[in-house]
């Protein structure tokens, strides 16, 4: 999802000019030598408004009150009052002086000190208390919540207005506003609001959101746009050690680590809602580390944060983003304690970081009210619905927005939802997001029938040499209760085509309770992954490959029918039985699936034929997906994985040659390590219980192309291992750059470290060895393959070397001791 997003962030670009801010101030701090004083306090004289430069001096700030001065100051430099001749001032260059020593104070150049700062004193007082803050202080708690989300085009200038693209389309410019945080000129073209009640018990760790009411005009597939908000701005507590933004761990400056990354400098104090406050600035020590940069107010007494405002410096590690912006605001709610009240974050999306760049503004604001604490609920009430939303929810009037909004829409935010709706029957509108959705999905769209996806219809090995593939489904909307789809295939080498069909029904929305039935016919790669299912329009990309490694002629023709039921009961839970038919024939002159049929291996058989039941059990904890179809995307953010099949083959039913069973199991888990990257660790296990050959058998999955597949091994070749029970370990870690930022010459390269490990163990029968015809010498990793990586990921942003080395069995034929392996990708 993140990735088909940021196509959008190369076509929507941008435009111009309002204001309505009676003060508003842009510029650059500078030194004497012409140099940027990154990180300086900018604020107005008499006022707890300011604002923090970033780290090439340059500032945005503004007001609704009109101010005449204009307070700069920071560490090591005399502090400046500047006299504001005009209410709006752009491009204003400050000159700070140098300080020395200031009534035997001593000042810090650059990086402050850890040793006799006020700031630390306050801080370490912060760590004591936080736990005494907040919701966590309740047993329950319940709360109502506003949240809207919007999206605006930015950069607007009139040249842009001009452009050729926009014709016919040139009302919406009567929309564009300035922002407050950037002061750049911005256009919605998305807005969303969402009214819901949250409940929450403490003590068993659970919360539940209730949606009673939910608004949005812009861009069709608003579901999916809105899952990839919700996936970016999840919801953070500012006290804790490290907050998750764009798949990223950043240091949060109240962090109990803090002290090792940030400059905390004691700005002022003065009464903030009649609470007497100290306000703290931050800011990072290091460049291209996920930190922030901004200052806090903080309660005097309980040591509670008041009021936090931060954003990510632009040197950060993170692609794609050229600001995130971050406010939350705090009030005495329930006897003395500080709650959350308003959270505000934006971030900017653009192609690059340059100060002109031209992008996309993400921005969520959240309120929270109506607070009750202590209203214990039974455990049954937490229980996740797998369908939960009514229809009635997308329909309130106006009239029940205008009372429940606890921020009312400006003149011109009214106005968008009217010119939104106005724009999504132009044309030429229509026109460009139809282009972005093919994009995005694969898919064009005719009515209700998707052609696609496009980038399958090339394809390349060595039986069929160049494949043309074309194919579709139907697609009525993003909640389709039911789905056919298919394609056809030639290859040029073999001159045969190839197929595929298969259905889906949802016949129970609340359970999930879904039917389906297909065919394919079709050249195959099996074995290019150990735990397997009957997907029946399933295909492993080592099937065609336009560039491989040796030869990739081990491939099967398979003929597969199956039906299946599945059923959702809990959320994240599914079981599924299936009944499939299948056989098997080699496709290629050089390759074999024969067996022996008698006991004295005097006759051969080169054809499977095989009837299976199947049961199956999926559990996914904190998947996130996207509407309510009965084919449902995810959302791109990490999730356990824990899935089990058991099989039992049939022998005689529908001609079938063997009677067997076979049990596999696969676990993946996520770990997020705070700024140390994230690991993911896989586990899978198999084992297969009777007599099969090889077309049953399972193939330690191998990788002959040039690019990573998941859960392959990047060494092996196709069939080299082969197992009848297998245990395989999977372990890699993203260090995020980590590691690179501390080198001075690679910094602004903001590259990625990833490295890896991966071994497995398995035997075969003496039976299974037995009834072998192929010609296959079968071999198995019974001294535990393995083999190592180390990786260069976020080459020109979007780009990812691996580099595998074999552990062992090194002396075997054909062997593949070393491998260079890419992939692309659009990666935050």
């Amino acid at each position: 999802m993140k990735k088909n997003f940021l196509f959008t962030v190369f076509l929507l670009l941008t435009l111009s000019n309002s204001v309505f801010s009676q003060t508003k101030v842009s510029g650059v701090v500078v030194d004497k030598s012409d140099q940027p004083v990154p990180f300086a306090n900018i604020a107005f004289k008499d006022s707890n408004e300011g604002a923090v430069a970033n780290e090439d001096g340059r500032f945005y700030i503004e007001s609704t009150k009109k101010y005449t001065t204009l307070v700069v100051t920071s560490v090591g430099f005399l502090d400046r009052e500047i006299a504001l001749g005009k209410a709006v001032t752009y491009d204003f260059k400050v000159l700070l002086r140098e300080a020395e020593i200031l009534n035997e104070v001593v000042i810090f150049t650059g990086k402050t000190s850890k040793k006799d700062n006020p700031a630390l004193d306050i801080l370490r007082k912060i760590w004591e208390r936080k736990r005494k803050n907040g919701l966590s202080l309740f047993d329950q708690y319940q709360m109502e919540k506003y949240e809207k989300i919007e999206f605006d085009m930015n950069t607007i200038d009139s040249a842009f207005m001009k452009n050729k693209l926009f014709r016919g389309m040139e009302f919406i410019f009567d929309h564009v506003d300035t922002s407050r945080v950037t002061g750049k000129t911005y256009l919605p073209i998305f807005i969303n609001e969402t009214l819901s009640d949250i409940y929450a018990d403490n003590k068993l760790g659970k919360v539940k959101e209730k949606i009673k009411a939910n608004k949005s005009s812009g861009f069709k597939g608003n579901q999916q746009l809105l899952a990839f908000v919700n996936d970016l701005y999840s919801d953070y507590n500012i006290y804790d050690n490290h907050l998750t933004f764009f798949d990223k761990s950043f240091t949060s400056p109240i962090s109990t680590t803090g002290v090792d990354v940030y400059n905390y400098v004691l700005r002022d104090s003065a009464f903030i809602n009649k609470k007497w406050c100290y306000n703290i600035v931050f800011y990072p020590r290091r460049k291209n580390e996920l930190t922030f940069k901004g200052d806090f107010w903080v309660n005097d007494t309980t040591f509670a944060i008041k009021k936090i405002s931060m954003a990510v410096t632009k040197s950060a590690n993170i692609n794609w983003v050229k600001d995130i912006y971050l406010e939350q605001e705090f009030d005495v709610v329930n006897d003395s304690v500080f709650l959350l009240t308003r959270d505000y974050l934006m971030s900017d999306f653009a192609v690059n970081k340059k100060e002109d760049s031209k992008g996309i503004y993400g921005k969520r604001t959240s309120f929270y009210g109506n607070h009750e604490f202590n209203k214990e609920k039974p455990d049954s009430f937490y229980k996740e619905d797998v369908k939960y939303e009514s229809d009635s929810i997308y329909s309130k009037s106006d009239q029940y927005w205008s009372k429940n909004r606890y921020e009312n829409l400006s003149k011109d935010e009214l106005g968008v939802y009217k010119m939104l709706d106005t724009l999504q029957t132009v044309k030429k509108f229509k026109q460009i997001t139809s282009f972005v959705t093919v994009l995005a999905s694969g898919y064009i769209n005719v009515g209700s029938f998707d052609y696609g996806p496009i980038f399958s219809s090339f394809g390349y090995n060595e039986v069929e040499g160049v494949r043309l593939r074309a194919g579709g489904r139907t697609y009525f909307g993003t909640d389709d209760t039911w789905r056919l789809q298919g394609y056809t295939a030639y290859g040029f080498k073999d001159n045969k085509f190839k197929y595929g069909l298969s259905g889906k029904w949802m016949v129970d929305k609340k359970n999930r309770i879904i039917l389906s039935a297909g065919n394919r016919r079709d050249v195959e790669q099996i074995g290019a992954s150990l735990t397997t299912t009957n997907d029946v329009l399933g295909r492993s990309f080592a099937s065609s490959s336009l560039f491989s490694s040796g030869s990739n002629g081990k491939l099967t023709n398979i003929n597969l029918s199956s039906v299946a039921v599945e059923i959702e009961p809990v959320k994240n839970l599914t079981f599924q039985t299936s009944l499939s038919y299948r056989t098997l024939e080699s496709a290629s002159p050089t390759f074999s699936l024969d067996y022996y049929t008698d006991a004295g291996q005097t006759a051969t058989k080169s054809e499977v034929k095989q009837s299976e039941v199947n049961f199956q059990i999926e559990y996914t904890p904190n998947r996130k997906t996207i509407g309510y179809a009965v084919e449902r995307d995810n959302v791109d953010s990490p999730f356990s994985r824990f899935f089990i099949n058991y099989s039992h083959g049939f022998k005689g039913l529908l001609n079938s040659d063997f009677k067997y069973e076979k049990i596999q199991l696969y676990y993946k888990q996520p770990i997020v390590i705070g700024p140390l990257g994230r690991t993911n660790v896989t586990v899978e296990m198999g084992k297969t219980f009777g007599t099969i050959p090889l077309g049953l058998i399972s193939v330690i999955p191998g990788n002959q192309t040039y690019f990573t597949i998941e859960n392959t091994f990047s060494n092996l070749n196709f069939y080299e291992f082969v197992a009848d029970q297998y245990a395989t370990v999977q372990w890699d870690h993203n260090f995020g750059g980590r590691i690179f930022s501390r080198i001075p010459f690679m910094r602004k390269l903001n590259w990625r470290e990833i490295i890896g490990v991966r071994g497995v163990y398995g035997t075969i029968s003496d039976a299974n060895r037995g009834i072998n015809a192929s010609g296959l010498e079968y071999m198995a990793p019974e001294n535990v393959y393995w083999e190592y990586s180390a990786g260069i990921g976020n080459i020109f942003k979007v780009f990812r070397l691996d580099f595998a080395w074999r552990g062992n069995y090194l002396n075997t034929p054909d062997t593949q001791r070393f491998s260079i392996k890419g992939s692309f990708g659009f990666y935050f």
